[in-house]
């Protein structure tokens, strides 16, 4: 017997082929989910902005910010125009603070550890006066000097870590008067020791900026007379230092003893504490607090201590004189943390011409 068998197609359940713009909104699409997914939980791109981490990292520097590192942060605000700044043209927002959601994030690979160069933003933009939720402030990028728990101290401008000296970035800057035989020094030496002129400070003295390794090599030059560090007396008072508070004369060179916040670390009120540790309890971790006498009340309860909910850090840059850091607005709540700091994928120099403009020793540079 011969058999026939002759299979038709079921137009109903052929498959109707794509048209052109079809298949070109579905990529775009697809391209827009997935570069979603991977800066919002893996990593984003980052630009120095300024010279506050001169010159660990240099203003033009391009990096790339691991967000797996110190676990994803979720969006306080999903109502948000994608890769955009949060704000564009000068006043015109990019996010809507109609949905508000409350910090959350996922495990990462590790925790921030001393000296880690952090992405996070910028805590001195916080509470009802600004209205800027969490993840739309700011971005900043410094040094972590000291983690939860920790005591800081600067003396004379070196970061002490629960009593013991915590080892320099390699090439950290400060200022230092620098006293001349009347002859300049070479512009050329200048650029290349990463040396710049913050002012002048009398009759051939000169303030400059740069690391301890080109102050060396200055003091080895004929026509340098003389070369010190420029330092901040202990006991002298900075109304710009925080916690803003002439009980605590503190500035930008001797600074501390201070305690880092830690979730779950307790801590007794009183004037000297609360001064420090005010702006957390109140700001970061939404508190009424109300001073009454020589009462204090939290949410409307007397209360003689208090627990911290979060985690907090303490972020300087590395360019120590030029840089606006925990010394001047306090602590880092965990909730600000962006990223970890990781790899300068490019770097451009605006002040070289168009042909010398671009750094092409820092491309695909390790950032330690």
């Amino acid at each position: 017997m011969n058999w026939k068998l002759n299979f038709k197609k079921n137009p109903q359940k052929e498959k109707v082929k794509k048209s052109k713009t079809r298949e070109w909104l579905d990529a775009v699409v697809f391209a827009v989910i997935a570069a979603t997914v991977i800066r919002g939980l893996l990593f984003s791109a980052y630009a120095i902005p300024s010279g506050s981490m001169e010159g660990t990292e240099l203003t033009g520097d391009y990096l790339f910010v691991s967000k797996i590192s110190y676990g994803p942060r979720m969006a306080n605000t999903p109502l948000a125009i994608p890769f955009t700044e949060p704000v564009i043209f000068g006043n015109v927002k990019t996010y809507s603070n109609a949905i508000q959601l409350p910090y959350l994030r996922l495990p990462g690979l590790s925790h921030i550890k001393n000296r880690d160069i952090v992405v996070f933003n910028k805590p001195d933009e916080a509470g009802p006066e600004y209205n800027i939720p969490t993840d739309e402030r700011t971005t900043l990028i410094k040094r972590c000097q000291a983690i939860p728990g920790d005591v800081l101290t600067i003396v004379n401008s070196q970061v002490y870590i629960n009593g013991k000296a915590a080892p320099n970035a390699p090439k950290q800057q400060t200022s230092y008067a620098v006293t001349t035989t009347g002859l300049a020094i070479n512009p050329d030496v200048m650029r290349e020791q990463n040396i710049s002129v913050r002012q002048q400070l009398g009759p051939d003295t000169y303030e400059m900026v740069m690391p301890e390794s080109a102050a060396a090599i200055l003091k080895g030059f004929s026509n340098v007379k003389n070369i010190t560090p420029v330092i901040a007396p202990a006991g002298t008072y900075d109304a710009e230092i925080f916690p803003h508070n002439e009980k605590f004369k503190w500035n930008l060179d001797n600074y501390g003893p201070i305690r880092m916040p830690k979730k779950g670390w307790t801590t007794p009120l009183n004037d000297s504490t609360l001064t420090l540790y005010r702006r957390a309890i109140e700001v970061y971790e939404n508190n009424k607090v109300v001073v009454n006498g020589k009462d204090i009340l939290i949410n409307g309860k007397k209360a003689d201590s208090y627990t911290f909910k979060m985690d907090y850090y303490w972020m300087m840059g590395d360019n120590r004189h030029d840089s606006l850091d925990s010394r001047f607005w306090g602590y880092v709540p965990e909730d600000h943390v962006v990223g970890k700091a990781m790899l300068t994928f490019f770097s451009t120099d605006s002040t070289q011409s168009f042909f010398n403009r671009i750094r092409w020793n820092r491309v695909l540079r390790p950032i330690e």
